[in-house]
């Protein structure tokens, strides 16, 4: 009898303590559903919000890093956008941007030096804090001055204007590729014979910077290793090239290539081809 009444004291102690610590099924079930993603947290702040663990230390103090105050404070002060960027918002940005004038080129989706000037200016004009990145401010008066972009202003139908050519584009024969403004100009001595809309490679496969020549060429390719068609290909860089791909044809900017450099327009394509001569010069830059 005696040992019975110690070992339910002892049971209900156990019950106790696991209460305690936070060990009951909602806090291990929750844990598990969250899978390490959002809300998976085991900070003071987070069990503050879910309200399922009291927090050991005052909120709402300013002073406090774990406090929402506080967490606030360090978002507000992180920029939505900046050089580097690359999204959908971006694409937004910079078709809002090009309503007033700043963005003078097809919105990309890419935030790049050209975007951050543009940023910049607008920033100068109104009297904002200039830093060629977009904070909450930013975007606010620029939705207050925009109105919403349609399709045709997010994803224009016609060529993405050219960038400035490199320097190594205005001598010889030279295909002139821009990351930047996601261009490929044909060039003769400095002037413009044939522009495109061009499509590069993923972080994991990017395509090459620097200055080429055409190494050889075949209308008719299949990749060796990704067994892909590449009509119109043109290689200049151990094995990438610039050719065309129905993938960007159908997806556009919402795909990449392996490393090559992908053309939508196969009609114009097969013209540049034709005038494309092995030992021609490629420069691809930013």
């Amino acid at each position: 009898m005696y040992r019975q009444k110690v070992f339910r004291a002892a049971l209900v102690a156990a019950v106790a303590a696991a209460v305690v610590t936070g060990c009951g099924p909602q806090d291990s079930g929750a844990a598990g559903a969250s899978g390490g993603g959002a809300g998976a947290s085991s900070s003071p702040s987070q069990d503050d919000k879910g309200g399922a663990t009291p927090s050991a230390s005052p909120s709402g103090s300013a002073s406090d890093p774990a406090s929402p105050s506080a967490s606030a404070s360090a978002s507000a002060d992180k920029p939505l956008m900046a050089e580097g960027t690359e999204n959908e918002q971006v694409r937004e940005l910079q078709a809002r941007l090009r309503q007033l004038d700043y963005f003078k080129r097809s919105p990309t989706g890419f935030y790049g030096s050209m975007t951050a000037t543009a940023v910049k200016g607008f920033q100068t004009k109104r009297q904002l804090t200039v830093t060629g990145s977009v904070d909450q401010g930013t975007w606010d008066k620029l939705l207050g001055m925009t109105h919403e972009p349609t399709a045709d202003e997010l994803t224009p139908p016609t060529t993405n204007e050219l960038d400035k050519p490199d320097a190594r584009c205005l001598t010889g024969r030279v295909m002139c590729i821009s990351k930047e403004s996601r261009t490929l100009a044909w060039m003769i001595d400095g002037k413009v014979q044939l522009a495109f809309d061009v499509r590069f490679g993923s972080e994991n496969t990017p395509t090459r910077e620097g200055q080429f020549n055409v190494e050889w060429k075949a209308k008719e390719w299949t990749s060796t290793l990704f067994h892909t068609p590449m009509p119109y290909a043109m290689f200049f860089s151990r094995g990438q090239a610039v050719h065309y791909s129905a993938d960007f044809a159908a997806r556009g900017y919402a795909g990449a290539s392996h490393g090559c450099v992908n053309v939508r327009d196969k009609v114009k394509l097969s013209q540049l081809f034709d005038q494309v001569k092995v030992g021609d010069k490629v420069v691809v830059y930013w």
